[in-house]
């Protein structure tokens, strides 16, 4: 497709976008729907990176595959403008239920976003990236790229995420919780159960006081705390006193202060399951700690505006809700919006098989076409308001790459 269309006066660019996002209305939609059926899971998404970067070096970017060392990660690449932004696609599903988190709608808002602002990347004076952020459902990609290096020299980052109906396209003041994800191993002492039972020590024991414990602590939480847990291993035959259980278990809190003080509750109870049967206890980090999400005000006013050219509710969030995202980690450092699509026609929830099919209908695909258009148009305006220019600019993230670099910079600053 010939992305060279004449550059449009300012008052008339997000006239061009929207006419953009609809050119390729259908290579993007094909796109989503094929990313559904696939339902790769956390770093193994490798058709829907391939199919992702395809259509995105048609509309003109380069493509560089594995990015940060991840094989199912890329950035894509147009123009060479000092503000640099990304925007942030994900495409993993989740184990069992494909797609119910929607993600094939998050790359099609993404992508749809960057092929109707590649053409208008001198105009605005931007290098934009659309930078493909593997295994957000387990396992962190955007935090281990972080760390790698993907978003350095980036002043704004976007993406967008569906929720069920009935939610506010208001994005000001809502965030997302942190989550650390952790393996408590116990270790006993096997013995015949019938012949010797009193010889054993038994692990499976402590994994059911553990989840008791945590049942009961959950009377004594704030209400926006969060705790998961479920037995991966207690045992294999009855005849055997387990020698070893396994349980793994999350905690979420809105703040990392809070999520910290949660951690260590949590953990207790598994200490005091340990006491109580003999067992010895471990514990292990599974995954990497997803921080609590930041919207930009800057960008949420932009964003609320194209929702309100769209005729959506944008009245203020009533208040926080559950849900955490390695965009997070992102927000913590990076100018950074995450707003939430309300798919009409149906309230249920997502991580549901109910979800999963919803994600695949024409509602769904006409709200991610909305979200690619409004995309465009945040960034845009962004781009082209001098005094948030020069703040995204100025915010361009760099990490600190060794003790001594962190000193030059904080001397610097």
């Amino acid at each position: 497709m010939d992305t060279t269309d004449m550059t449009p006066a300012a008052g008339d660019l997000r006239a061009a976008l929207a006419d953009g996002v609809e050119r390729w209305k259908q290579q993007v939609e094909a796109l989503a729907k094929d990313i559904h059926g696939f339902k790769e899971l956390s770093f193994e998404e490798v058709k829907s990176a391939e199919a992702i970067t395809a259509l995105l070096a048609e509309g003109g970017f380069e493509v560089e595959h594995g990015s940060a060392g991840l094989p199912t990660a890329f950035t894509a690449t147009a123009g060479s403008g000092e503000l640099t932004v990304a925007l942030c696609v994900e495409y993993d599903a989740l184990p069992g239920i494909g797609h119910a988190c929607g993600h094939n709608l998050i790359a099609g808002a993404s992508v749809a976003a960057a092929l109707a602002l590649q053409p208008y990347v001198d105009q605005l004076g931007i290098t934009l990236k659309a930078i493909g952020t593997p295994a957000e459902e387990h396992g962190g990609g955007k935090v281990l790229m972080l760390e790698q290096g993907a978003f350095d020299g980036v002043g704004l980052a976007l993406m967008v995420h569906p929720v069920q109906d009935g939610v506010t396209y208001n994005p000001a003041g809502t965030s997302a919780q942190a989550v650390g994800r952790y393996k408590a191993t116990f270790t006993g002492k096997a013995a015949h159960a019938a012949a010797a039972p009193h010889l054993g020590v038994n692990a499976a024991d402590a994994a059911v006081l553990s989840q008791v414990a945590i049942g009961l602590l959950r009377q004594q939480i704030p209400s926006d705390h969060r705790i998961a847990c479920f037995v991966a291993e207690a045992g294999h035959v009855t005849n055997i006193i387990p020698e070893k259980a396994v349980v793994e278990f999350e905690a979420r809190a809105f703040t990392l202060p809070e999520f910290e003080a949660l951690l260590v509750r949590v953990r207790r109870c598994f200490e005091g399951a340990a006491l109580a049967t003999g067992t010895t206890l471990a514990f292990e980090d599974t995954e990497p700690l997803y921080e609590p999400l930041i919207q930009d005000d800057d960008l949420a006013a932009h964003w609320t505006s194209a929702m309100d050219a769209f005729g959506k509710d944008t009245s203020p969030a009533a208040g926080l809700s559950g849900g955490s995202t390695d965009m997070g980690n992102i927000s913590q450092v990076i100018p950074s919006l995450h707003p939430w699509l309300s798919i009409p026609g149906a309230d249920v929830p997502i991580h549901s098989h109910a979800f999963a099919a919803l994600a695949d209908t024409p509602q769904a695909y006409g709200v991610m076409f909305e979200a690619g258009t409004a995309l465009a148009w945040t960034v845009a305006a962004a781009a082209s308001t001098p005094t948030q220019r020069q703040r995204f600019t100025q915010a361009a993230y760099r990490r600190r790459t060794s003790p001594q670099e962190a000193v030059t910079q904080e001397g610097a600053s």
